[in-house]
């Protein structure tokens, strides 16, 4: 019997630009596809170490079966590794469709003061996102019009940190450090919000919570101190409206 050829995994070469190159990575994944199996493949812990989350992106070269978004966000980071001038961090949307809630995870691309994205979706333009937007909040936007296409209306976004560049950190990837309830703000005070958000982060003066203790975030416009005990306001109305 024939075997199913094997995509090759992405090399960068030094004739490439940074969108050549994520376009190969984004082509390769496709070349995986997407999982519609209902049988998840690869085991993804979210609180695990990035280390451990880099050898199950190693596996998923090895056995090249098909992904969902969240292995794609690995696989995205670990293809990445050591370009630099590449930051990576994670973006999450909660949405609501016919009566349902949804979830959908993508990797955010910062690069010579562009915004873009890497991923896997059932849906072309709910995954990767050519380097082009100038502003955090313009590519948000740009997912949020791609969802009202399909009926679904965002929730809530969630913007993580940069991911280390180093392929053997302990430290686990902070998903969440900003939780904005977008459905319940006008679009200005989204784009305040991000905006603020991306320029801590470009200054790199956000700090991830360590691994021990609760995941921090960064309540809507308010920085919340080590020290400081008190969950926001915000993060109450998240408990009482998770679904």
């Amino acid at each position: 019997c024939v075997q199913p050829s094997v995509p090759p995994v992405p090399n960068y070469k030094l004739s490439m630009s940074i969108p050549e190159w994520l376009q190969a990575i984004q082509t390769y994944m496709k070349m995986l596809q997407y999982n519609h199996t209902g049988t998840q493949f690869f085991e993804i812990r979210k609180t695990r170490p990035l280390s451990g989350l880099m050898e199950t992106a190693k596996e998923m070269t090895r056995e090249s079966l098909p992904i969902k978004c969240l292995e794609a966000v690995i696989l995205g980071i670990y293809l990445t590794n050591g370009q630099p001038s590449v930051e990576r961090f994670p973006i999450s949307f909660k949405t609501h469709f016919s009566g349902n809630y949804f979830h959908h995870v993508v990797l955010g691309i910062y690069c010579n003061g562009r915004y873009g994205s890497l991923g896997m979706s059932r849906r072309s333009d709910l995954m990767d996102k050519p380097l082009t937007y100038r502003t955090l909040s313009d590519l948000i936007f740009e997912f949020e019009d791609s969802y009202k296409k399909y009926l679904h209306s965002v929730k809530k976004v969630k913007i993580g940190l940069y991911v280390p560049h180093e392929p053997h950190s302990f430290q686990p990837i902070e998903w969440k450090q900003l939780v904005l309830n977008v459905s319940k703000m006008m679009r200005t005070e989204v784009r305040k919000e991000l905006e603020k958000f991306a320029r801590d982060m470009r200054m790199k003066i956000l700090k991830p919570s360590s691994a021990h203790s609760p995941m921090k975030e960064r309540s809507r416009g308010k920085s919340l101190s080590p020290r400081r005990r008190q969950a926001s306001p915000q993060r109450r109305a998240c408990r009482r409206d998770k679904s």
